[in-house]
């Protein structure tokens, strides 16, 4: 059955055939039981793009189902490393060819300016799906010694099964790579709900994967709420192994549905409230420059944002200046004009979420020093806001905001600075500017956060681990430490002489 609409871009005065059905076994299909529908909106207009149709425990059953078919005949150990690398290759060509729809298609759903979408996001996309075909036929075990003469043992790297992932609406196409490209090299098939804000692309991207060749179940796409789809695929008893991306409240309800289901392997990428610390010896405008990529970039809806700032005493008030002037250049405006740095916060949730925060950050007593106030015009648009003098105990300190919202603060010694950095619940990001390399050294160790940027920030790299620590997550994504979460090791004895007396 084919399930589908024809989505119209007014800012490019053209039309984009988009499936809005449940993607399984290679086919868009309708729900087996249900007529519901998610609506999809544009955030820039607040208005209705398309509806899709919204999956239901019984659908997820049906790709569960399907992925374990696929798991056990068609996929898993039954396709070598070079098979598995030439699909996802071909899959990353099919992205590359169609760049450019896609990226129109993210921008219309999520609100982000289309070169951003196209060049980073989509760019990073490719090259996350060729690093991890290079990986598919290098699953590697170990030979481990034990008796030359009478006995050895091996490993096996193999795939764990059927994979529920979970994604959010911050980076729809960049998320949706960092979880199935793994899953994919090592022989995993997959289960992906995409955010219910943002599902469009995942859609479109499914069609490549049957495009490229990847036999029918090995992907399969189930757009539904998460109270609903998220938590059918969390608790299912044929689900070997839950990656997701999301918030720390949600992450322990995954965490808990899947130790009470059949304890399926766990690994969660959650929230942050991450700082960095700039020191009296830092390049004040490289350092600003930094801090503003980190708050503004994606409209600070960004699990790594950098939204505590905290400044050596010394420079405080002249770092504060060099800060104010760089981040009043950012312009949050329609992801489909070129002028555009940043899109609108995703929806009309968001938004109310964000102005709830900084409407507390005053009420509290934080001085604004940039931004606070609301358009008047259409559009989920927040513009950056930057509050100083900001003390621990304030909620805009404590708490994740998701939005462009910096809260500013001095410190006298270095010991001060890396208390207040690490006063969180949270362990995700964090960075330090400073030329002293002494420092540097000693700081990145003492900072609590699964990544550390030192004189830079939110740079990532598809061979290097990411990933948090406290209640920012579990395990790792990117580099070669993501294929442990998608595998499983098997150790094999093997008797080669030794002979067994019996009775004991």
């Amino acid at each position: 059955m084919t399930q589908g609409a024809s989505v119209k871009v007014p800012a490019l005065s053209k039309e984009i055939s988009v499936p809005t059905g449940l993607f399984i076994n290679n086919e868009f299909v309708a729900s087996v039981d249900s007529k519901d529908t998610i609506p999809c909106y544009n955030p820039s207009t607040e208005e209705l793009i398309c509806e899709v149709v919204a999956a239901s425990p019984k659908d997820i059953d049906k790709a569960v189902q399907a992925a374990r078919e696929a798991f056990n005949t068609t996929w898993g150990k039954n396709v070598n490393g070079f098979e598995r690398a030439k699909l996802i290759h071909k899959l990353a060509d099919l992205i590359e060819r169609d760049a450019q729809e896609l990226a129109e298609l993210e921008t219309l759903n999520n609100g982000k300016p289309v070169r951003i979408a196209k060049d980073f996001d989509i760019g990073d996309t490719i090259q996350c799906l060729r690093y991890y075909a290079g990986w598919a036929d290098k699953i590697t075990g170990q030979t481990i010694e034990i008796d030359n003469q009478i006995k050895f043992a091996f490993t096996r790297h193999e795939p764990i099964g059927v994979c529920g992932q979970i994604i959010p609406w911050n980076y729809p196409i960049n998320m949706w790579a960092w979880k199935v490209a793994p899953a994919l090299a090592v022989g995993c098939t997959i289960v992906m709900k995409p955010s219910e804000n943002t599902p469009l692309t995942a859609l479109k991207l499914s069609e490549l994967i049957k495009e490229a060749g990847f036999p029918r179940g090995v992907v399969n796409t189930v757009p539904s709420l998460g109270s609903v789809g998220g938590a059918a695929i969390a608790s299912h008893l044929d689900v070997d192994k839950i990656a997701f991306t999301g918030s720390t409240i949600t992450g322990r309800k995954i965490m808990e549905a899947a130790a009470k289901s059949n304890l399926k392997k766990v690994s969660l990428e959650l929230g942050g409230k991450s700082p960095q610390l700039i020191f009296e010896s830092a390049d004040l405008d490289q350092a600003a420059n930094w801090v503003a990529l980190g708050i503004c970039y994606n409209t600070g809806q960004d699990c790594t944002a950098g939204s505590r700032v905290y400044v050596q005493e010394s420079i405080y008030g002249q770092f504060l200046q060099v800060l104010v002037n760089k981040v009043k250049s950012t312009i949050i405006g329609d992801g489909f004009d070129e002028k555009s740095t940043g899109g609108p916060v995703v929806s009309k949730v968001q938004y109310d979420r964000v102005w709830g925060y900084i409407e507390s950050g005053k009420s509290e007593g934080a001085k604004v020093v940039l931004g606070g106030e609301k358009r008047s015009t259409k559009g989920f648009y927040v513009d950056p806001t930057i509050f100083a003098d900001v003390r621990p105990d304030m909620k805009i300190v404590k708490e994740e905001i998701f939005g462009p919202v910096l809260c500013v603060a001095p410190f006298k010694t270095e010991e001060e600075g890396c208390a207040l950095a690490n006063a969180t619940t949270y362990g995700l990001g964090a960075g330090l500017h400073s030329t002293d390399a002494s420092q540097c050294m000693r700081v990145s160790s003492k900072l609590e956060a699964g990544t550390v940027w030192v004189n830079q920030y939110n740079i990532l790299a598809n061979n290097v681990p990411f990933g948090g620590k406290k209640q920012s997550g579990i395990g790792r994504e990117l580099g070669s430490y993501a294929l442990e979460e998608y595998t499983s090791v098997k150790a094999v004895h093997w008797n080669i002489g030794e002979k067994l007396e019996w009775p004991l």
